[in-house]
């Protein structure tokens, strides 16, 4: 049964919490009993509606239905918080009573629930909700007798009533390739995919699929259209048909013949033949053709699969091309379609405004022009629409446009459009996926989400539904990946190589960025399109989803609200003008707010989310006073907030899940933290836990945390950690610790009774596996089988240990190592692990590792680091063999020579998915040795997108280090791709500026 979402309210969550009360730990007599499941078969009746109102699109429904569905929703938050104040209480005061007392408080909380039902059959005779929750049973009728007269049950098959209005995908199909501005570089790109010859001739006659995947409005339509127009001419058939969210196959089967054969299927024959007999025409027909065929918006799998059935495999080169907004739904070779560059971008609009060659007459209008192109972030559909808007206009017009840019904007047929190829995207999402998406309306424009205190978000307001054998954490990566993959969100990787970008874009602020993190451990997160938040934020004002203060000066204005975002806004609930009924609050959500008086946390009876981030307080640091009274609370989250410390009355909140207190600096956590045993996630890196507490909290899946004076302890907190089974993340954070004996292997061992552990970070110096017993420890260490981080910055191993290889490490992805002596052994180990995608390796020794065809190392990394080495790759024209090479910069070896016209020879794939490759070079080693790197090798990493090179100048001279710069830079431009490469100097200030008669370096 579903919890708190968008479409049904809190009905989902009532009636699983009515289930409760049947337990015979509550003792209901049995009239209660009763009517309590009675009122349970009575909202799951109105449970089933809201779903089925929930998927018809809000301009399709009745507006009586409408108003009915909000109030059925906004009556269950009420019912819910009724319920939810019951349960609380018997939580808090189930644990201080003698015998005798715990008896009669039984019999008292019995009375209640008798109670609760006898007074809602005296408070509900009015028709709205003004504050307690009435009579639910007559509520429940009241609601049910209107569902009858709305007719809300023929929802599901009431015919679209007949308008004017047109498909808005159409105009993409029959566009005007004149028209189209940055089509060339895509449609080229699309073009060599589909007609590259890969492997022998048999292959290359096989019927090949390609998918464009990308979100509403980016131009997969269009780009699909060009294509087919360029290549259609090569091909005996061709067809361009497009299929959307609910296809009649029987149509798109008819189309695709018509466009096959207009002469032959337009007989009125062929309108009369079943699916079954549709796709037996067709095979008929491709049996003997060469074809190409566009299958234009596919929404959903199954649709596919009985189209695909009808394509014939004839061995005749044939080309099929998928349009989707899913990447789940795409299907062969998948070319994602990218949002148009700047340049591009101003091109179209400018172009569409002025006509001409896509130039601004009007140098007034450039600042706002930008404002708008960041807006619409390269979507096409959104520049066209803009411009649309803007033809004819004074500049003030063009700044008050920009303005209101927002669903809200009433007089545009253009911007209607735009919400409607959007708006299919949203009504597409089933429903727990379409109340996490609006949820996203609570972060400022532009905001780095990130993902980890997102997803927790979502569990404390109840909208992760519990499923057998996941836990929340996990499934809630689930829902985030679902709407990246629909293209709804754009992931976002935030390592120290983006970290300016961000920056400029206000993604995140400067002074509050955690730069050592993101050296060695990228975070992972989401970002929403302007326009895809403009859509959202417009739905969840019609719903009361999320009431929006930014840039305000403190005054709430409404009449109520569920969940409040505040962005750069002062937080003052003294302020004068303040109207709004706060006691209804369930989420608080403050991004870069200054806070202006202590916040009346005991108002807000049933808040269940308080995420105060990057905030400030007048006086500094901020007191948390009475936050023991938020009985309801589920997620505390102060990142980057000022705090004094956290009060001991914390241990009150029994139902407490996450404890984000990451630079709050709170330097060590109270012991009543202990009594929060529902705690899933404690995120505290920087603040140190008290002994003994750890054990206590065994329902944890995520911790981060500084442990206190582990030495000093009779019971060590890394023996404490054995007891958490349920861990899925450990990061460990303390420089300041001593070693103790047996500690390394007290760790190791409980590790290795951590059996669902799948992330660990060990940021601590008392890890030292260069003592003989600890590198004992870790050679005969078990690790979770199903690690797939393995972060271990402050650790040096001598040389690698045998617990890290894949048959024991099978799903590791991301890799963080330092070892002193790596061999070529111990090199190929790290490159047979299957699923490694980045590795960021630290060694003192030289090595080269020497590949064959038959050897498949590094196939799945994309990102990799060395940070004391030198890369080459070396092609042996001999033995048809590669070796990657790495050179610390000071053992006199010479870097091989190689020839211009070694890639003749085929050699075998080098990391062939690696993306970003990072490396040192040491000039002054390079010209003390005399050794000349002629060739680095590069274009045998074929995917290579991003070259990061950190020269190290020390002691080298000025005219040897630009000599390196450009070297590097002529190396990296010779590649095929055109990667990026972005030359950074260490050491700078120890470059000697004398000049010597000698020459060599890197040409």
């Amino acid at each position: 049964m579903g919890m708190d979402d968008l479409v049904t309210g809190a009905t989902g969550s009532l009636i699983s919490k009515l289930g409760e009360l049947l337990k015979e730990e509550y003792n209901l007599q049995n009239g209660v009993k009763e009517q309590v499941e009675t009122l349970s078969r009575e909202l799951e009746s109105a449970h089933a509606a809201l779903r089925k109102v929930g998927e018809v699109p809000a301009d399709g429904l009745d507006e009586q239905v409408r108003i009915w569905a909000r109030e059925v929703r906004e009556a269950s938050y009420d019912m819910e918080d009724v319920l939810d104040d019951f349960l609380v209480n018997l939580k808090q005061s189930g644990h201080e009573y003698t015998d005798h007392e715990h008896e009669s408080l039984l019999q008292h909380l019995r009375d209640m629930v008798a109670g609760l039902f006898t007074v809602m059959g005296s408070l509900f005779k009015r028709r709205k909700i003004v504050g307690a929750i009435g009579d639910i049973r007559k509520k429940l009728q009241e609601v049910a007798d209107r569902r009858g007269r709305y007719r809300v049950d023929d929802i599901g098959t009431k015919q679209p009533e007949v308008t004017s209005t047109i498909d808005p995908r159409l105009a993409s199909m029959y566009k005007d390739v004149t028209q189209l501005v940055g089509i060339d570089k895509s449609s080229g790109e699309l073009i060599s995919m589909m007609l590259s010859k890969r492997g022998d001739v048999f292959d290359n006659n096989k019927m090949k699929i390609f998918s464009i995947v990308g979100a509403g409005g980016l131009g997969k339509t269009t780009l699909a259209r060009v294509v087919y127009e360029k290549l259609k001419s090569q091909f005996s058939g061709g067809a361009f048909v497009p299929v959307g969210r609910n296809p009649d196959l029987r149509k798109i089967f008819r189309d695709i013949l018509i466009d096959l054969d207009k002469n032959t299927y337009m007989d009125l024959k062929f309108t009369k033949l079943d699916e079954r007999q549709l796709i037996n025409e067709l095979q008929d027909f491709l049996r003997t053709k060469r074809y190409f065929i566009v299958i234009d918006d596919i929404w959903e799998t199954k649709s596919w699969e009985t189209i695909k059935f009808a394509l014939v495999e004839n061995n005749s080169g044939s080309r099929v091309i998928v349009t989707t907004r899913k990447l789940q739904v795409a299907v062969g070779d998948v070319y994602n379609l990218q949002p148009l560059s700047y340049d591009n971008s101003k091109k179209l609009f400018y172009a569409r405004i002025f006509g001409g060659e896509g130039k601004c007459p009007d140098d007034h209008l450039v600042d706002v022009s930008k404002k708008i192109l960041k807006k619409c972030d390269g979507v096409p559909l959104a520049i066209i629409t803009m411009a649309s808007l803007l033809v004819g206009k004074s500049r003030d017009e063009w700044y008050e446009i920009y303005s209101s840019i927002d669903f809200a904007y009433k007089d545009s047929q253009q911007l209607d459009t735009t919400k409607k190829i959007l708006s299919l995207s949203y009504y597409d999402l089933p429903s727990h996926l379409k109340t996490c998406l609006l949820y996203l309306s609570a972060f400022p424009e532009d905001y780095f989400i990130e993902k980890g205190s997102l997803i927790e978000k979502w569990i404390a307001e109840g909208f992760v539904n519990k499923q057998r054998g996941i836990g929340l954490l996990e499934l809630g990566e689930v829902y985030l990946h679902d709407l990246i993959n629909r293209c709804m969100i754009q992931m976002v990787e935030l390592d120290y190589g983006c970290l300016h970008d961000l920056i400029n874009r206000r993604m995140i602020r400067e002074d509050e960025s955690e730069y050592d993190t993101l050296f060695y451990y990228p975070t992972y997160g989401c970002r929403v399109h302007d326009m895809v938040l403009d859509l959202i934020r417009s739905l969840s004002r019609e719903e009361n989803f999320v009431t929006l203060s930014e840039n305000g000066k403190g005054a709430l204005s409404g009449n109520y609200a569920r969940r409040l975002a505040l962005h750069d806004t002062t937080i003052d609930y003294t302020h004068k003008d303040n109207r709004m009924d706060i006691s209804q609050v369930r989420s608080i959500i403050a991004c870069w707010c200054h806070i202006y008086e202590r916040v009346p946390y005991s108002r807000f009876q049933f808040l269940r989310v308080l995420a105060l981030e990057h905030s400030r307080h007048k006086e500094g640091r901020y007191h948390l006073d009475h936050l023991g009274k938020l009985l309801h609370l589920r997620y505390l989250g102060l990142r980057h907030t000022p705090i004094f410390e956290l009060p001991k009355d914390i241990g009150s909140l029994k139902f407490l899940q996450t404890l984000d207190l990451d630079a709050t600096g709170i330097e060590e956590l109270p012991t009543s933290i202990g009594q929060l045993t529902q705690l899933i996630c404690l995120c505290a890196r920087d603040t140190r836990m008290p002994n003994g507490i750890i054990e206590k909290l065994t329902s944890l899946e995520q911790l981060q945390i500084k442990p206190v004076d582990v030495v000093k302890s009779r019971d060590p907190f890394v023996k404490e950690l054995r007891n958490l089974s349920e861990l899925r993340v450990l990061r460990i954070n303390n420089n300041e610790l001593d070693v103790k004996d047996n500690m390394q292997s007290d760790l190791l061992q409980s590790l290795g009774s951590l059996h669902k552990l799948q992330i660990l970070i060990l940021d601590s110096w008392f890890i030292r596996p260069e003592q003989q017993s600890d590198k004992e420890a870790w050679d005969t260490a078990v690790l979770p089988q199903h690690l797939r981080h393995l972060i271990l910055p402050s650790v040096w191993f001598y040389g690698l240990p045998y617990c890290i290889k894949a048959s024991s490490l099978p799903c590791l992805s991301h890799l963080f190592l330092n070892v002193c002596d790596m061999d070529e052994e111990g090199l190929r180990i790290l490159g047979e692990l299957p699923e490694l995608r980045y590795l960021y390796l630290t060694t003192l020794s030289t090595v080269a590792l020497t590949m064959t065809i038959a050897d498949r190392c590094f196939q799945k990394l994309r990102s990799c680091l060395f940070d004391n080495s030198t890369v080459q790759i070396v092609l042996h024209e001999d033995t048809r063999s590669v070796s990657l090479c790495l050179w610390n910069g000071s053992d006199g070896v010479n870097l091989s020579r190689c020839k211009k016209d070694s890639c003749r020879v085929a050699a075998p794939a080098v990391m062939p998915n690696l993306e970003v490759l990072d490396f040192k070079v040491q000039v002054q080693g390079l010209m003390h040795d005399n050794s000349i790197c002629n060739n680095l090798g590069l274009e045998h990493i074929t995917s290579l997108k991003k070259v990061k090179v950190r020269l190290c100048c020390d002691g080298a001279l000025s005219e040897d280090v630009e000599k390196e710069k450009a070297a590097l830079r002529h190396a990296v431009e010779a590649h095929p791709n055109q990667p990026t490469i972005e030359v950074q100097l260490w050491k700078e200030d120890r470059i000697k500026s004398h000049r010597r008669t000698g020459g060599g370096g890197l040409t």
